[in-house]
């Protein structure tokens, strides 16, 4: 290494909702957490326009925006925010050992883990191009926006069919966009969707195109069996075809199930490694809103926290 290894009593690896908030509660207990952001600082909020859901924004706030203010909340209480990737870990003794940007050496009393996770994506030009702009990898986040109006979604899992009937409760109609025909989500949730008058199902249906220039304006799909294309008219494309938390890195030491989602014991954000928490989306493939990001957030310093007390670390 360059230079002789830095001693902490709390590393916080990634930003965003649980991150930022993880750092003011540990920064409150004079615990002097560093930070390090991780490859996009502020996480997934960070390419969300608006955000409606968080309370405390009784206006709505841009996802940059709030991401910001957590920031500069977490610094005010003496969190030291840095600009950097973690690049290895060694969780094999205490304090533990990680790796920045492969080169910097930090050992760490305690670890928490909020690398989040991210959305699948199919791969098109347009479908990046209007990210934010109508195509959304999150309904219970952005559905709202799109009340009353016409939408589609991709993707034939429970997630997929949990995010039409939530966005055909609100939107005028809901297309269904599936690769094969059939579906591999349970069959309580093939039955819910089925039975929807609002949701359209577009068996051995591909999108070959998100049409609009500012924001979305239809897509072109295309069915593999016949080959013919047609054009639906929408203003929001959901995207529903799984996540990928960021985890990889944690794998040789941390308990996970078979998505990569660190599995914590129940009722707190310990992982199997003592003095290593994971919070946020990094842990939870269920809700990933930011503000239950935010609240594990919060659980995983109390519990570096406690857990420094009981080895008189702290």
């Amino acid at each position: 290494m360059n230079k002789e290894a830095e001693k902490i009593k709390v590393l916080i690896v990634g930003s965003g909702p649980a991150g930022y908030t993880a750092a003011i509660y540990a920064s409150r207990a004079g615990l002097s957490p560093i930070l390090y952001t991780g490859g996009q600082p502020g996480g997934q909020l960070t390419i969300t326009n608006d955000v409606e859901n968080y309370p405390g924004y009784p206006d709505g706030v841009m996802g940059p925006q709030m991401m910001e203010d957590f920031k500069k909340q977490a610094e005010r209480f003496g969190t030291d925010v840095r600009y950097g990737m973690v690049t290895a870990v060694d969780f094999t003794q205490r304090p533990h050992k990680v790796t920045v940007d492969d080169k910097d050496e930090i050992l760490a009393d305690t670890v928490i883990i909020s690398t989040g996770a991210s959305a699948k994506w199919l791969g098109l030009e347009s479908e990046t191009r209007l990210n934010g702009k109508g195509v959304s990898a999150c309904a219970v986040c952005d559905g709202f926006f799109f009340r009353n109006q016409k939408v589609a979604i991709v993707g034939a899992g429970d997630t997929a069919c949990e995010e039409a009937s939530y966005l055909a409760n609100i939107c005028e109609k809901v297309y269904m966009l599936i690769r094969r025909d059939e579906m591999r989500a349970s069959q309580i949730m093939q039955k819910r969707v089925m039975s929807n008058p609002k949701i359209e199902i577009l068996w051995n249906t591909e999108t070959e195109e998100i049409i609009g220039e500012e924001e979305v304006s239809g897509v072109r799909v295309k069915n593999n069996n016949t080959g013919e294309e047609k054009e639906l008219e929408v203003t929001g494309f959901f995207v529903a075809i799984g996540h990928k938390p960021n985890t990889d890195i944690f794998k040789d030491y941390l308990d996970m199930n078979a998505a990569g989602y660190i599995i914590t014991q129940p009722g707190s954000t310990r992982t199997n490694i003592d003095g290593v928490f994971a919070c946020g989306d990094a842990q939870d493939h269920v809700y990933r809103q930011a503000v239950t990001a935010a609240g594990t957030g919060c659980m995983s310093a109390l519990d570096a926290e406690r857990f420094l007390a009981e080895k008189e670390l702290a």
